[in-house]
């Protein structure tokens, strides 16, 4: 896959590797230079090349550094200060985020979490060009709101679903008609558990996720109260070809630890009679990173969430909802 150009490789004197960079840390907050090294050059051996990038574009005040809080060698976590946001939204090549990383924000607790859906995003990269796929450095987007409940802004949170990460991936695969191949566009919405979180808001994230599936919103008329006939179409079919696959993906805890989460899930949905109704429209499994990073998304390694127990790939099941690319 050729290497994108994101800004003039003249622009303030930086290499094509310091462009390649900045996009790159703007999109996903808080990286490694072995994350970067994976993602923009995966066939060197050592993080020292990127390293240097990353001084150079620290010494231009585009990136900063924080300490990870786990790493008792000083590992620095990488983001783009304010003047590399505006560096990069100046470019016009990605769409501009309200959310911008700061000192205080780069160094909290949130760290491991964000660092584990980057590691969820490079595993699929990864992969991808071991398959001969398509999934590049920016094909995920982390915490992408979708509006799921009409009503006024009082409702905060419970008006707005938003994935750990929206994450795409176009995938090839052989149709058995003459060596013919099919492209098919996967989208995933993420999620990442570090086992912090309890099973009952899990499983309270896909009461979520099934309301979106059927969420058609309706335009106000004074006061909130919607107009008569409203809207015809369901919100995601706005944005998605079809709708998403939900992935959970549990980190932080052994194998065994992951196993038991990944079964009291299953029990705590299987006894929720509000979730068996979205079983029609909620496409959702459950891996670990660890499997998701050693055997990659085309192996039996998702449990649904819903339904037969038996392990699947992401694909989940067959589905003619899949949107297929030219």
């Amino acid at each position: 896959m050729p290497r994108p150009r994101f800004l003039d490789p003249t622009d303030r004197g930086l290499s094509q590797l310091g462009q390649e960079t900045l996009p790159v840390l703007y999109r996903h907050r808080l990286l490694t230079a072995g994350q970067l090294t994976q993602l923009l050059r995966p066939a060197a051996t050592s993080t020292r090349y990127i390293r240097r990038q990353l001084e150079v574009l620290h010494g231009r005040g585009l990136v900063d550094a924080s300490v990870r809080r786990t790493s008792r060698a000083g590992e620095l976590l990488w983001y783009t200060t304010a003047l590399g946001c505006e560096v990069v939204e100046s470019g016009g090549e990605l769409a501009p985020r309200a959310y911008r990383m700061t000192e205080d924000a780069a160094a909290s607790q949130l760290q491991e979490h964000t660092l584990a859906v980057n590691n969820m995003g490079l595993a699929f990269v990864q992969h991808a060009r071991r398959l001969g796929d398509e999934c590049g450095p920016l094909d995920w987007d982390p915490e992408v709101a979708h509006r799921v409940r009409d009503g006024d802004s009082r409702l905060g949170d419970e008006a707005f679903l938003v994935p750990d990460a929206v994450l795409r991936y176009i995938h090839t695969y052989p149709t058995g008609d003459g060596g013919q191949q099919q492209r098919m566009l996967l989208t995933f919405f993420c999620e990442i558990d570090r086992a912090t979180m309890s099973i009952a808001r899990l499983a309270a994230k896909l009461h979520a996720y099934a309301r979106y599936a059927r969420y058609i919103p309706q335009p106000a008329l004074g006061r909130g109260r919607p107009k008569a006939g409203g809207y015809r179409r369901e919100a995601w079919r706005a944005r998605y070809p079809s709708f998403p696959r939900v992935l959970l993906v549990l980190d932080g805890a052994s194998p065994s630890q992951l196993a038991k989460r990944t079964d009291d899930l299953r029990a705590l949905t299987a006894a929720d009679a509000r979730l068996q109704p979205a079983a029609a429209d909620l496409q959702a499994g459950v891996t670990t990173l660890e499997q998701l990073r050693a055997h990659g998304p085309f192996t039996p390694i998702v449990t649904p969430v819903l339904g037969d127990p038996e392990p699947v790939d992401v694909l989940l099941r067959p589905s003619a909802a899949a949107a297929s690319v030219a």
